[in-house]
């Protein structure tokens, strides 16, 4: 029996330089020792460390199963080192995201987001990342349900036989802690009647009907909801499988050509337009945005990921296609700063910014307590 494969990525916010802009190299350094040795002690098969704005990305292959106390263990280590750094340099939100006084065996309820999925690895495994920035979970629900239920995106699921076999979607209610796998295309219409409520449901996983597998995972924790208070943006991760039975690599990329507003932008409170950028071109510039999105795509080799490098590269030492990079997104970058400038002239009325129920932090219910008495009865 083939032995399956585990692709994890676990990402933090744990202090960027000058207010949330990206990380200080010598934290990347310290994530990169770190995982380096998880490789030399049998934890890991490969890894790569990267980022998206103020965020860590840790993308890491191994045999140890979905939710390993080992590889969750060598993740936040990795945090809590880069965030003491970031402390002695007195970086901006230093260990923001590390919300547990010490690790307890998975990093999930810790603060970190993760996004895990096992799998038999295929004669060829394309794999990409999805790594979003200034923005929730439910972020990725539109284009995944654009990828995986509409066939003018995905022609895939007309003409690719095993694709028209389905998929099955699980959602995730992120204020309840509930979950509901709901499967297309029979329930399609169904899955978007949820999907729509954006502050409630989120896609979870993407499972394919013909026997291929876990083919999208999407990390869906809700940090307010964990740490009880405003601490920082999810900015949620997504791995995907593609090809042969699944979506294209660029039936993936298609929906992001769409100009796509998404919630948590400037203080985790304003609508933005997702801005589809290489990992250079991901530091906030525009009023802590406009949210970011990048996708970085590998093969996976015997566990390994092979980019752009030599074969016998060591891990941790890749060039990924970074497919958000190239210029035909100039269109879309231009288009997302023109429909985010456009939601700012709002200023602090909606829908610029989030309904009451869905603000990160707001001074209205002390302004209502002061207006109490003032308050009046129409005659």
């Amino acid at each position: 029996m083939t032995k399956k494969v585990t692709v994890s990525v676990i990402k933090a916010d744990v202090g960027s330089v000058c207010g949330h802009t990206r990380p200080h190299p010598s934290m990347m350094d310290k994530c990169r020792e770190i995982l380096a040795d998880g490789v030399k002690q049998g934890t890991l098969v490969d890894f790569y460390v990267t980022r998206v704005g103020d965020d860590i990305n840790l993308l890491m292959s191994h045999y140890k199963g979905e939710n390993s106390k080992d590889v969750h263990g060598l993740a936040w280590n990795a945090f809590t080192e880069a965030a003491a750094l970031a402390k002695k340099m007195h970086l901006y939100g230093a260990g923001q995201d590390i919300l547990a006084d010490a690790f307890s065996g998975n990093i999930r309820g810790a603060g970190p987001g993760s996004a895990e999925m096992e799998f038999e690895e295929r004669k060829t495994e394309p794999i990409m990342f999805f790594m979003a920035d200034k923005t929730e979970p439910s972020a990725y629900s539109l284009p995944l349900s654009r990828i995986f239920l509409d066939p003018f995106t995905t022609t895939g699921l007309v003409i690719d036989a095993r694709a028209k076999e389905g998929f099955d979607i699980e959602i995730q209610d992120v204020k309840d802690n509930k979950k509901v796998v709901m499967s297309s295309p029979e329930e399609t219409l169904s899955i978007l009647s949820l999907l729509g409520d954006t502050s409630r449901y989120a896609i979870k996983k993407v499972s394919s009907r013909s026997g291929l597998g876990t083919a999208a995972v999407v990390s869906t924790d809700k940090l307010n909801l964990t740490a009880g208070k405003y601490v920082g943006k999810d900015d949620p991760v997504c791995v995907v499988r593609a090809q042969s039975g699944l979506p294209s690599v660029g039936e993936y990329l298609q929906p992001f050509m769409n100009t796509m507003l998404v919630a948590g932008w400037m203080r985790g409170s304003h609508y933005g337009a997702f801005y589809p950028c290489a990992v250079d071109n991901s530091d906030p510039t525009y009023f802590d945005g406009p949210p970011r999105i990048c996708c970085l795509g590998f093969q996976l080799r015997d566990g390994h990921f092979q980019g752009l490098e030599p074969i016998d590269a060591k891990p941790g030492d890749h060039k990924p296609m970074d497919f958000f990079a190239g210029s035909e997104w100039d269109y879309v970058r231009k288009n997302s700063v023109k429909a985010s400038k456009m939601m700012r002239g709002h200023g602090p009325f909606m829908p610029a910014i989030l309904g009451a129920e869905e603000m990160e932090y707001t001074s209205r219910p002390e302004v209502l307590k002061q207006l109490t008495r003032r308050f009046e009865k129409n005659e």
